[in-house]
């Protein structure tokens, strides 16, 4: 059984309860079902909590028995009863002491009183905040602590699968005891269920690190290296820089200037932000002591390497004055951060411990806000045009009131700049007719935060990039400028990473491409293949080569002996995006045969016409 490294999720409060989507109630409900079958193949079972989560649903359970895989057709046969008992789910709402009382009785999570109490939800109970009310939902003879909401009946379950176990500490803590997370997920109908499946299978055969091994673009040496410090090679460097070079041109366009900031910071800078000591340490790595020469009584100082770019960006702002026809000031930076993700959370590429952003940090007034604001918006909107990405959705991020003071506070306590910058985004995102969805309690400590979620060619969702309010952190730095009434005001801080980090973003895209990159990001653009080596063959082909390198094209040649069907294959195998063949009757004629990869042969075409094609489709960007 793998262990479970995810955090726990944060609990919703009966607002988010009520957003529930259909899908999210229906797995919710079937995470109940689960349990019910648990408990009529092990009556000693004890449960914890059973969320409805991202693609489905888990329940962590405490049990001698180690539940495998093998365990999971009888599970399914009981819930399959259940669902065709069809019982409804029942809320009843109750006292604390009553809820108590129940707990000790073991009759919570269970399908009868039982002689030993219901010990994690007895916990959960005494944790539930003064004045909230209690409820339980019943479904036949089970009952479970829970505040729902779920479907009307078990019948309205459509289908479900469980597919897998993990270990997770309770509370994701791992002082805790370790409890089994049996996992499943649920669907409206069957058809909706299969689709999803298949989905996952074609997911495997496009897995980024299945794929970037392939295809030599990048490694994760752990020995020498470590984890989650990937090594970008030549191919995976060449679209590395590609992303770079297509953001630069961009923001220029845009009105950015480039910025260039070190890898480390004194603890001071991180300390002023309010990254530490607590919002941000466990994701910084542990800080160095440096103390300079010359000075014996002098304290070390300590520096981190940067989690983050937007502390360097705001001592830049305050490096010389400002005033109002400064503004905006938009500071572009592909920056490399460190953050320290546990060894169990590291994926890949998708988590890593060094990482390469797109960011920028534009400084502006509360009039510039919104242009600014939708002018980065309408960015994400052009690089999803250019990577073939048709369906995405914003996701807008707001505070929670509640978390603003106190031991759980999780926001900068500013409520009015919050009520103030999240009217803000709102009205923007209106006003540019930009799909989005709210999410409360999910901002940033410091403003309100777009979240942008994309799905690729197989339906499979990631989430690429971030756009952030920061009302707070400029004024922790004292950052001001000069305002037409020769005032001294705080700007806006927007922070953006429309192309997210290298690291997930080319993830996704071999994985939205399955390797198969449009011309101007594959590695290898073009490879050049003789029928043959005779010499003056392979003269007039390395002048194409010759040709296309000059232009920076990534142009290769494959020049030996061997016969043209096996160079053919190794260019297919290594994705090689245009093929252009060359026999005798080729170099007569001045032409050259064009292959394109898993497309086939195009046709003979004059040598000039095709180069000055291929130039045209990289400089455009074609698809």
């Amino acid at each position: 059984m793998e262990a479970d490294n995810n955090k726990q999720p944060e609990r919703k409060t009966l607002d988010d309860r009520n957003k529930m989507t259909e899908l999210e109630r229906i797995r919710h409900s079937c995470a109940h079902v689960l349990a019910t079958a648990i408990l009529r193949l092990w009556p000693e079972a004890q449960f914890a909590a059973g969320p409805p989560v991202e693609n489905g649903f888990y329940y962590d359970v405490d049990l001698s028995h180690r539940i495998s895989p093998e365990d999971f057709q009888k599970i399914e046969e009981e819930m399959k009863k259940e669902v065709k008992a069809n019982h409804t789910f029942e809320k009843v709402v109750v006292s604390r002491d009553q809820a108590i009382e129940d707990c000790k009785k073991g009759r919570l999570a269970a399908l009868a009183e039982r002689n030993i109490e219901s010990k994690f939800k007895l916990d959960i109970v005494q944790n539930i905040p003064e004045g909230e009310p209690i409820s339980y939902f019943r479904n036949g003879d089970f009952i479970d602590l829970c505040a729902g909401p779920h479907v009307m009946r078990t019948g309205n379950i459509g289908a479900f699968k469980l597919t897998h176990v993990a270990s997770a500490y309770y509370k994701g803590d791992e002082r805790n005891p370790q409890l089994q997370r049996i996992y499943g997920t649920a669907f409206k109908n069957k058809t909706e269920m299969e689709a999803y499946f298949n989905m996952l299978e074609e997911a495997k055969k496009r897995d980024h690190r299945k794929i970037g091994a392939e295809m030599g673009l990048f490694a994760l040496d752990t020995e020498y290296v470590g984890p989650g410090l990937p090594l970008w090679l030549p191919k995976g460097t060449a679209i590395l820089e590609e992303l770079e070079k297509l953001a630069k041109e961009t923001e220029f366009a845009a009105g950015y200037v480039r910025v260039k900031t070190p890898h480390i910071a004194k603890e001071k800078m991180y300390l002023t932000s309010g990254h530490l000591p607590v919002l941000y340490a466990e994701s910084m790595f542990p800080p160095m002591q440096l103390k300079e020469k010359g000075g014996e009584d002098e304290i070390p100082e300590r520096y981190y390497l940067k989690a983050m770019n937007c502390p360097h960006h705001h001592r830049i702002f305050a490096a010389e004055p400002r005033s109002y026809r400064s503004l905006p000031l938009r500071l572009a930076e592909y920056g490399t951060c460190y953050r320290y993700e546990q060894s169990g959370e590291l994926f890949g590429l998708m988590r890593v411990r060094s990482l390469n952003m797109n960011d920028a940090h534009i400084y502006c007034t509360e009039e510039q806000f919104a242009a600014e604001f939708n002018a980065v918006n309408e960015m994400y909107l052009k690089y999803f045009k250019i990577f073939g990405i048709d369906k995405y959705i914003m996701r807008f991020s707001t505070h929670d009131p509640a978390r603003l003071t106190g031991s759980n506070a999780k926001f900068v306590n500013e409520p009015e700049l919050w009520k103030k910058t999240e009217d803000l985004v709102r009205q923007t995102l209106i006003d540019s007719k930009i799909n989005y969805v709210e999410v409360p309690n999910e901002a940033a400590f410091y403003g309100p935060k777009i979240d942008v979620q994309v799905w690729s060619v197989i339906g499979r969702e990631f989430t690429l990039a971030t756009n952030q309010v920061d009302f707070a952190v400029p004024k922790r730095f004292g950052l001001v400028y000069k305002d037409r009434d020769n005032t001294e005001k705080t700007p806006l801080c927007i922070h953006r990473a429309p192309l997210g980090t290298h690291e997930r973003f080319i993830g996704f895209l071999i994985e939205h491409f399955a390797g198969n990159f449009p011309l101007w990001l594959a590695p290898e653009q073009v490879r050049v293949m003789t029928i043959g080596d005779d010499e003056k063959l392979v003269d007039y082909a390395k002048q194409i080569v010759q040709e296309l390198r000059a232009k920076e094209v990534r142009a290769e040649g494959d020049f030996g002996s061997d016969k043209i069907n096996g160079k053919v294959l190794r260019a297919e195998e290594s994705k090689v995006h245009t093929m252009l063949v060359i026999g005798p009757r080729d170099m007569e004629a001045g032409n050259v045969s064009v292959r394109l990869h898993g497309k086939g042969n195009v046709g003979a075409k004059p040598r000039a016409e095709v180069i000055a094609d291929l130039f045209e489709k990289i400089r455009t960007r074609a698809a």
